[in-house]
């Protein structure tokens, strides 16, 4: 059973155990040369192959059973996927590798209660608009143009290489950090990109928090002014403008085309469907490098974007440079809210929540 076990955790998450600092100016190549055990390392080995045993048959396990029952968030290790679930319910999917889309993102993700708040992915014909399928998969991170190179079009990929802190169950919330190559189109490396990932249930639903860390381990790197920059959010068919969704920002604009190309401290997209009022509300944290402009469209679409300050009209070219071995850090929530069809959440008050849970995080 101990080796079993041992099998499982490395088959699953091979290199969960050689984490890589946030804050770590660059990313060396770890070798590891095998060197005999003596009685106290055999016995240190043995020993932590038998709490990963216990972790794998507690809530908090490294690969729940579909359908266990569990009153928190539960996951399950899939073939380049992570499922994720609340309560029996499915949350989202996180899925890292995809021959058609080479960046990892999030997909069908739901609010409390199980209704789904971003598009089908894939889309469904005769169901849903079939545009921009595997550019928006539901949740995403990626860029126009980093040093010339478009991993939003999935020109130039963001490669999964590992997961430095496995997924994991602790107070109520789920995280796991993964490391990724963002790359060239000719498939050379361009940086370093670490993701603290991180959902956890919020009194206003469930809340997603992408903490993105760009170490430029190779070279300077540039980032440009485009409009599809940053993180973006594909919404669920029933809730878009185009079918009497709406889109609110923090000062109250409203539509896409009122809220397009401005700043905001949250913007929310949401609409009813069924017996729910559901939507998504996406939250730049205000200590990032300048407030994020945001791409809104009619058609569903909804980002947050610190890059295009001319593309988005709001002034001169920006061009932000990463020297070599520096670090550039960004952060956003993602708020996924249902409510009965009458109801209108605080989202205020979910906003000063989301900046209660930053101040609490992993710094």
């Amino acid at each position: 059973m101990i080796f079993e076990v041992a099998s499982r955790l490395k088959r699953e998450f091979p290199a969960a155990d050689v984490a890589v600092p946030v804050d770590s100016p660059r990313v060396r190549t770890q070798t590891h040369r095998k060197t005999p055990m003596n009685k106290a390392t055999n016995m240190k080995y043995l020993l932590a192959v038998l709490l990963g045993t216990a972790l794998l048959h507690t809530p908090s396990s490294l690969a729940a059973e579909p359908g266990s029952p569990t009153n928190g968030f539960a996951f399950e290790s899939r073939d380049g996927a992570i499922a994720i679930s609340y309560g029996g319910q499915r949350v989202a999917d996180y899925v890292y590798r995809d021959e058609k889309i080479p960046r990892p993102y999030f997909a069908n993700l739901c609010a409390p209660g199980g209704t789904q708040v971003t598009r089908n992915h894939p889309p469904v014909a005769g169901r849903d608009p079939t545009d921009h399928d595997v550019l928006h998969p539901g949740v995403w991170l990626a860029f126009a143009d980093v040093s010339g190179q478009d991993s939003w079009r999935n020109l130039a990929a963001i490669k999964h290489e590992r997961f430095t802190a496995p997924p994991t169950v602790r107070d109520g919330r789920l995280t796991f950090t993964t490391e990724s190559q963002m790359q060239t189109t000719d498939g050379q490396p361009l940086c370093t990109l670490l993701s603290r990932l991180t959902l956890a249930a919020r009194p206003a639903g469930h809340l997603l928090i992408w903490d993105a860390t760009f170490l430029a381990t190779e070279q300077d790197i540039v980032f440009g002014d485009q409009e599809e920059m940053g993180l973006g959010v594909r919404v669920a068919t029933p809730i878009i403008e185009k079918n009497g969704g709406l889109i609110t920002g923090s000062t109250n604009a409203k539509t896409a085309d009122g809220t397009w190309g401005k700043a905001f401290d949250w913007c929310d997209y949401s609409g009813v469907t069924g017996d729910r009022r559901v939507g998504v509300t996406l939250m730049p944290d205000p200590a990032n490098f300048r407030p994020s402009w945001f791409h809104n469209r009619n058609y569903g679409l909804m980002a947050a974007n610190p890059f295009g300050r001319k593309s988005m009209k709001q002034g001169d070219e920006s061009r932000i440079e990463v020297k070599r071995h520096e670090k550039l850090r960004l952060r956003f929530g993602l708020l996924l809210h249902a409510a009965p069809p009458n109801g209108n959440p605080d989202i205020d008050a979910a906003y000063r929540d989301f900046l209660s849970q930053l101040r609490t995080s992993t710094p």
